[in-house]
């Protein structure tokens, strides 16, 4: 391939698309149980399904998945949408960059490809072929720009006043839901119909800042009023849900913001004026490193400190997010334990 990069297409690099692993296919049982006999991370990865599948059994915690990173792009989109649509997730935390830039596009109808890792095509040519690279996966730039159409779309029906994202994305799963999806199981359209509000507390970080930024200057250069995103609301309201329901937990891919705004409803709920334990159940899989202080990479022991996160049934999981969830998620499906569950449907506080 190297000997060719000036006659490369982009038609010969976006060929193979990624295969998003359905853990439902797959039981991951024996794995896990011999896992759990091992040490290191394979200990560690053991221990978060036994975690996951406490948090599961629980009737009555909040259980909330938080996204930060690729792993969406990478192969675990439906791992996702399969935790939502079996009653494992009630509420959904994430960047902007995971619900719109990828859950949005292959709804739209697009997909995501096999690639190379840096300096097998150079990055130049790829940019020269509109061609957005996530360490080894690819995704056609003209194709991500139907993402920023699509909220600039939404945001011009919308009335125009400010909104939570999570308002927002209501919203755009209300529209997916009403055919203009093609991927009829994305997860915000998912979302949508199990009623799990999903926040995006730096959603301008993504497609939809490109969308809503096009819907606010136009209206501006005319002299309108126009939408606007309140992400304060979404901390308040994503709190009304831990104080609507104390016992929760949390499942946190990656750090970033999402990891801290879901934490951090412990804190606000106090200055609130509201009393209410620690997320009692918590797993990060991660592959950062405390030493730089950042809060992606601060353990949970760390978080208990700040008051946010029980001691007793957390699991920190150092490894890249593909080559453990499948099996963490697998192991807490097929134990079965979430069919006792019902959808909370949190979205029902919010249209009182």
């Amino acid at each position: 391939m190297m000997e060719n990069i000036e006659n490369l297409t982009k038609q010969d690099l976006l060929k193979e698309t990624i295969k998003h692993i359905d853990i439902k296919k797959y039981d991951s049982t024996e794995l896990i149980d011999a896992m759990r006999q091992m040490s290191f991370t394979s200990r560690d990865t053991a221990r978060a399904a036994d975690i996951l599948t406490m948090m599961c059994k629980e009737k009555d915690c909040t259980n909330i998945l938080t996204l930060a990173g690729s792993t969406s792009a990478a192969g675990c989109m439906q791992v996702y949408v399969d935790m939502v649509r079996n009653k494992m997730i009630d509420a959904v935390v994430a960047t902007g960059a995971s619900i719109i830039d990828m859950d949005l596009f292959e709804a739209l109808g697009f997909k995501h490809y096999v690639g190379t890792k840096e300096n097998v095509v150079p990055d130049t040519k790829l940019r020269e072929l509109y061609i957005d690279r996530i360490y080894d996966t690819f995704i056609d730039e003209e194709e991500l720009q139907a993402c920023d159409n699509a909220t600039y779309e939404l945001a011009n029906m919308l009335e125009a006043r400010p909104y939570s994202s999570r308002e927002f994305l209501y919203e755009l799963g209300k529209w997916l839901h009403n055919g203009r999806g093609v991927k009829k199981d994305s997860l915000i359209q998912t979302c949508y119909e199990c009623g799990v509000p999903i926040f995006c507390p730096a959603f301008s970080d993504s497609s939809a800042g490109f969308g809503i930024g096009k819907h606010q200057w136009e209206r501006a250069q005319k002299g309108e009023k126009y939408l606007s995103i309140d992400s304060v609301c979404d901390f308040v309201e994503l709190t009304r849900i831990k104080m609507a329901c104390p016992e929760s937990g949390l499942f946190m891919v990656g750090g970033g913001t999402p990891k801290n705004f879901a934490q951090d409803t412990v804190v606000c709920a106090e200055i609130l004026g509201f009393e209410v334990p620690m997320h009692k159940y918590a797993i990060q899989i991660t592959v950062a490193d405390v030493r730089d202080g950042a809060c992606s990479s601060s353990t949970l022991l760390e978080a208990g400190s700040w008051g946010k996160v029980s001691e007793e049934l957390q699991q920190m999981v150092y490894a890249e997010g593909t080559t453990v969830i499948p099996a963490i998620v697998s192991y807490a499906y097929h134990n079965g334990s979430w069919k006792d569950r019902e959808y909370k449907n949190w979205q029902k506080i919010f249209e009182k």
